[in-house]
């Protein structure tokens, strides 16, 4: 039995080492003083820090990415919400062909849905930009939000909803001061999820992005040069920073969901 936990133990140390590890060197180099990712590290600085705070291309790409991860976060958790409560309290027998469909874009390859978007985008007559993005995040964050709510309604008793519309609610006015009020840790989960997932998404964007970047295109594009590769450590270290601790936010929340019965 000993014997048992040292080895489950040494494989957990073992598998936590293989995730991590690869990604803390990531901050580490970024304080290096050399510009090359090598030991050893003689001397730690910040100045790749302060070079990607003076690099205005960095902060335009920036903003592009929030721009486009905002609204997909928020038009992503609405729909995937609606989709799943329609799903789950409106059963039939297209539920679950529908359901599969809805969530089929998370099982295409990144580069055939980006492909096929594209073409999409040019057969109505739109040419690649940052709302064409957009429109990309959302049919690829939009499926995250239909998991995770069609999750959370399946654990709220329909009782509940049922009690709420025999004292007199109507059907919208349940939905929005007894279900929503119910849901708001997983909402905030969703918005979370969606966000990272936009912020960090390459592949579609390559494809639908026009003249102006977002920052995964923007750290791809400095990667081709050697000396810029601290500067986009520092940018990748800080990026990881912000996602580490939306993740840890929204793993919170979702401990705090609890089945209602």
């Amino acid at each position: 039995m000993r014997a048992g936990r040292n080895f489950l133990g040494g494989y957990a140390v073992l598998y936590l080492a293989f995730l991590y590890l690869p990604v803390l060197m990531l901050p580490l180099f970024s304080f290096n003083d050399s510009p090359y990712a090598a030991f050893p590290i003689h001397h730690l600085t910040w100045r790749w820090y302060a070079q990607l705070w003076d690099d205005a291309a960095a902060k335009y790409a920036l903003l592009h990415s929030l721009a486009v991860a905002a609204p997909a976060a928020l038009i992503s958790t609405v729909a995937g919400t609606l989709a799943a409560y329609a799903l789950v309290r409106k059963r039939g027998l297209a539920a679950g062909p529908v359901a599969f469909l809805s969530v089929a874009p998370l099982l295409i390859p990144g580069v055939i849905l980006g492909i096929a978007l594209l073409i999409g985008a040019r057969v109505i007559g739109l040419a690649p930009s940052l709302p064409v993005v957009l429109a990309g995040h959302v049919v690829l964050c939009m499926p995250l939000s239909l998991i995770i709510m069609r999750g959370h309604f399946r654990a709220i008793s329909l009782s509940v909803e049922e009690a709420a519309l025999d004292l007199g609610a109507s059907p919208l006015g349940m939905f929005l001061r007894i279900v929503l009020p119910l849901s708001l840790p997983s909402l905030l989960s969703c918005l979370i999820l969606s966000f990272t997932s936009s912020m960090d998404e390459f592949v579609v964007s390559f494809f639908l992005v026009g003249t102006r970047q977002t920052l995964p295109l923007f750290i791809w594009d400095h990667l081709r040069f050697p000396l810029l590769l601290p500067r986009m450590m520092a940018l990748g270290s800080l990026l990881l920073l912000g996602s580490t601790v939306l993740a840890v936010v929204g793993d919170r929340l979702t401990l705090r969901r609890a089945p209602h019965d």
